[in-house]
């Protein structure tokens, strides 16, 4: 594998004799302390230059850096991208032969003052200008829990009652794509959320729990991370069952105690008149 002391070197060998390139900011999980380094994460670097269209009108720098493997460039791309929104900057992922992946961001210099969105996770490499000398020092603020207003609560809540039975429909009807994307997409994400508040209200709203809650099992016993690991089934139709009642009565419990951590109402009615509806579906022939 790569040395990322190598990486870094070529990035700067690159930066400093480049006279277009006035800084480069490291950003992402390599800037931040609590993430645990290895040669999977990725070099989040953002640029800032002048003559902003001559690195995209000639691209022959990026081989300073090794030999692309395979590259995304998602500003030229329509794939999942907002067509409707202005681009200021240009991004270029690219994994290298030596398998270090880089994802460059090109931000011109005049942007700065107009379009710029610091992040905390952020590590100055190279500031030949001095623009960052107001930076603080990195760490994952950005990134903390956020604590949940009782409207986002509550509406979290609803849209978990309303669509487990979307899930159950699917099962019930052995539609398995349908209910495993339905659980997965729809309903998954706003059980993180509660999962997401729980950890967050113990701990002062001070910690971040990772991308898709990578983290979280630094701050959940054994026995509540070994519960959530249990809903991630297989596509046997009685296992996606099980996992679908583990799922509901989790989300419940954790759902009265964020209520009861942040002095929330919840609608307790509403979930155990789900809970009965999606136990009724299951047991009909």
């Amino acid at each position: 594998m790569y040395n990322p002391i190598d990486i870094q070197k070529k990035i700067l060998d690159l930066a400093s004799n480049d006279s277009r390139i006035r800084a480069v900011l490291l950003q992402g999980s390599r800037a931040n302390i609590h993430v645990v380094e290895d040669e999977y994460q990725d070099f989040d670097l953002l640029f800032v230059v002048d003559r902003f269209e001559s690195f995209l009108q000639d691209r022959s720098w990026l081989a300073q850096l090794g030999t692309p493997l395979v590259q995304q460039l998602p500003d030229e791309m329509e794939l999942g991208r907002d067509l409707a929104v202005e681009k200021v900057s240009f991004t270029l992922l690219t994994i290298f032969q030596e398998g270090y992946r880089l994802d460059i961001t090109l931000f011109p210099k005049e942007k700065m003052s107009t379009h710029f969105q610091p992040d905390s996770l952020t590590v100055v490499w190279l500031d030949k200008e001095d623009m960052f000398l107001h930076l603080s020092p990195a760490s994952d603020s950005d990134y903390h829990v956020q604590k949940p207003t009782q409207r986002l609560f509550n509406e979290t809540s609803n849209e978990f009652w309303w669509c487990v039975t979307n899930v159950a429909k699917g099962l019930k009807r052995g539609e398995i794509t349908y209910a495993k994307e339905m659980l997965e997409t729809v309903v998954r994400p706003v059980f993180m959320d509660m999962i997401a508040w729980h950890i967050g209200a113990q701990n002062n709203f001070a910690i971040s729990i990772g991308k898709s809650g990578k983290f979280m099992q630094r701050y959940l016993t054994e026995g509540d991370y070994q519960t959530i690991l249990s809903t991630y089934s297989d596509a046997a139709l009685s296992n996606n069952w099980q996992a679908l009642f583990v799922l509901m009565d989790f989300f419940f419990k954790k759902q009265r105690e964020v209520a009861a951590i942040l002095n929330f109402n919840y609608d307790e009615d509403e979930a155990n008149r789900v809970r009965q509806l999606v136990d009724t579906m299951y047991a009909l022939d």
